[in-house]
């Protein structure tokens, strides 16, 4: 049998078929995980060790150290959710494997080191700055205007990102946890998501598409959607931004999941200015739609980039259109769902193709991220306007019930309506 690869896994649901991957009969394949995901770890797993939580490095580490006592050295370390990217690379530095480490890392996870390297290509970036106290988010706000935006550096889902309308706001700062921060100008044009793979040469398949609210809206209590963009020329700027920033940020072969700022210039062009970049597959159902609507499986390429092989993926000669819904549930997780409600669409076009909705008296774990929330769906279309129809129409028809956990009282009801 050949080595031993270590892979730190975090998902309840099928995101990623490891098994395609790696051939667990001819490696030592382990795994690092939690309760909540251990029913979705490959049966023919050598090792299992399970963490309260593949962010905490410690924890980490000691399962790393046990399995390594076990099955000798990794080889490799594999991690496919961008939370668990830092820890991963923690674990390879102090192996001296193979694959990603911190130094090499920072450009995709810290991002004032981000945005720097994509403003030094000469690529377009909203204003920002350092934010390491109240007193530079003012120095900031003073010469760039109000509102800013102030988020954690390393942050994921749009955790911990605030919106500071005025001075005023300024105290709201000192609730947060402490750690590294960056403040960058508001931009208000539409935010759209590209999502592939780059070759080390060019770009792979890739598909852009526009969100329907946004991602600090659903951390809000909103509900969140997105739709795939087939606008011809939309997409022609999309493509030579996403290779230049592709290039600038990762040289070598990287799965990307790409935002950006959409917007029209006052005189009339159309303009695409960088927001951030992760080094993984795009979160929320977007590894399902490239599977099961394009039949792209974008783990299998990321997995094949920290295996230290050369990603290959196909490109279809005629894309379908796809999308996604995300509804928070009502009251804040842990809570337990009471009810709910979804109208049968008139046809199959006018509905999801799939959804992922939890049973009465199943508990919404408090988690984090877009996989553990109210509800979850998934479209496909011919066109990105049959497709956005679909998105809203569920949104407006969905209804969701949820108490606290613990109690039959005190319960919410999703109000899951989107804006245009």
């Amino acid at each position: 049998m050949s080595g031993h690869i270590v892979v730190i896994h975090r998902w309840r649901d099928r995101h990623a078929h490891y098994e395609d991957y790696l051939d667990h009969r001819a490696h030592r394949v382990t795994y690092v995980t939690t309760e909540t995901a251990l029913d979705s770890v490959p049966v023919r797993a050598a090792a299992v060790d399970v963490v309260p939580a593949t962010d905490d490095p410690d924890a980490v580490w000691r399962a790393v150290s046990g399995l390594r006592a076990r099955f000798g050295a990794p080889e490799r370390v594999v991690a496919l959710n961008e939370g668990d990217l830092d820890t991963a690379a923690l674990v390879r530095e102090r192996l001296g494997c193979a694959g990603q480490t911190p130094g090499t890392l920072a450009r995709f996870r810290d991002k004032l080191v981000m945005n720097r390297t994509v403003e030094g290509a000469g690529i377009p970036v909203p204003a920002f700055a350092d934010a390491p106290d109240e007193a530079a988010v003012r120095a900031f706000a003073d010469r760039h205007g109000w509102p800013v935006v102030v988020k954690p550096r390393r942050g994921t889902a749009s955790r911990g990102v605030v919106l500071l309308e005025s001075p005023a706001d300024l105290p709201s700062l000192r609730t947060l946890p402490p750690e590294p921060r960056l403040v960058q100008e508001f931009c208000a044009d539409a935010v759209f998501h590209i999502d592939g793979l780059w070759t080390g040469d060019g770009l792979g398949p890739w598909r852009a598409s526009r969100y329907v609210n946004t991602c600090v809206d659903f951390t809000r209590g909103e509900a969140l959607g997105s739709v795939e963009v087939d606008d011809p020329d939309l997409l022609a700027s999309l493509s030579g931004f996403t290779d230049r920033v592709a290039r600038a940020l990762g040289p070598e072969p990287w799965v990307f999941h790409l935002e950006a700022f959409v917007g029209t210039s006052p005189d009339g062009r159309r303009t695409v200015r960088f927001l951030e970049a992760g080094y993984r597959v795009g979160g929320a159902e977007i590894p399902f739609v490239w599977r099961e609507v394009h039949g792209i499986d974008l783990m299998h390429a990321a997995a094949d980039v920290q295996l230290g092989r050369r990603p290959a993926l196909p490109v279809p000669d005629r894309w379908r259109t796809g999308g996604w819904l995300l509804v928070p549930s009502p009251v804040p997780a842990p809570c337990r769902v009471t009810s709910w409600a979804l109208p049968e669409a008139p046809s199959p076009d006018e509905g999801p193709y799939a959804s992922v909705i939890p049973a009465v008296g199943h508990v919404v774990p408090r988690v984090g991220g877009y996989e553990h929330v109210g509800a979850r769906f998934r479209f496909r279309g011919e066109s990105s306007g049959d497709v956005e129809k679909a998105v809203l129409r569920t949104a407006a028809q969905f209804r969701l019930e949820c108490v606290p956990a613990g109690t039959n009282r005190g319960g919410g009801r999703a109000v899951c309506g989107l804006d245009r």
